[in-house]
């Protein structure tokens, strides 16, 4: 199983909006004793040999995130379908809010517009984690200038709140429980 948190590489967008996905990968890296020790594919790897699974931070920025994914699925022959899982900050979703779903459009998220062109498929499986906070809703906050900027700390609890949960959810998947069981789990939080 290939996992891949998305972000983007570097100090300056460490604790962003845009950045949710490798806190992600890095929680779960931890969980499951892991580290990341590895460069390949454009990409920072944990590998956990015993659970059989391969935890990825594509070092391509956000927009090219889909470059990373690729090579990571060709070199260590994944079916996206069965075996792949993309987690990312989703806009479209409150913040502490969570989606599991097993295909679908890439909606405004441009690394995973980037992802579904270079693979050819919407079909595999993406974790949503909500970052749509008051601010951004309101139209407070541009787009772009919201995605890339620091995280709160009034937001802290329910970020941490959110990735414990998909810390849980993708752990669930790695033992092999059904993604419905999964799904049914995350829309009661």
């Amino acid at each position: 199983m290939l996992i891949v948190g998305l972000g983007n590489p570097g100090a300056k967008y460490r604790n962003t909006f845009h950045n949710v996905g490798f806190m992600v990968a890095d929680e779960l890296a931890k969980s499951l004793g892991a580290k990341f020790s590895k460069s390949a594919c454009e990409s920072k790897i944990a590998e956990c040999k015993r659970q059989n699974v391969i935890i990825a931070k594509p070092q391509t920025y956000m927009n090219l995130s889909g470059e990373a994914v690729r090579q990571l699925v060709s070199a260590y022959g994944i079916d996206e379908v069965s075996e792949l899982i993309v987690c990312y900050d989703d806009v479209d979703l409150p913040i502490g809010r969570m989606r599991l779903r097993e295909d679908g459009s890439a909606g405004t998220h441009n690394g995973m517009r980037n992802i579904v062109a270079e693979l050819g498929t919407q079909e595999f499986l993406r974790l949503r984690l909500g970052t749509r906070t008051k601010e951004l809703a309101s139209g407070e906050t541009p787009l772009l200038e919201f995605v890339l900027s620091k995280i709160d700390y009034a937001y802290h609890d329910e970020l941490n709140f959110m990735i414990d949960g998909a810390v849980n959810a993708l752990s669930e998947l790695i033992k092999g429980s059904p993604i419905a069981r999964v799904q049914e789990k995350l829309n009661r939080r």
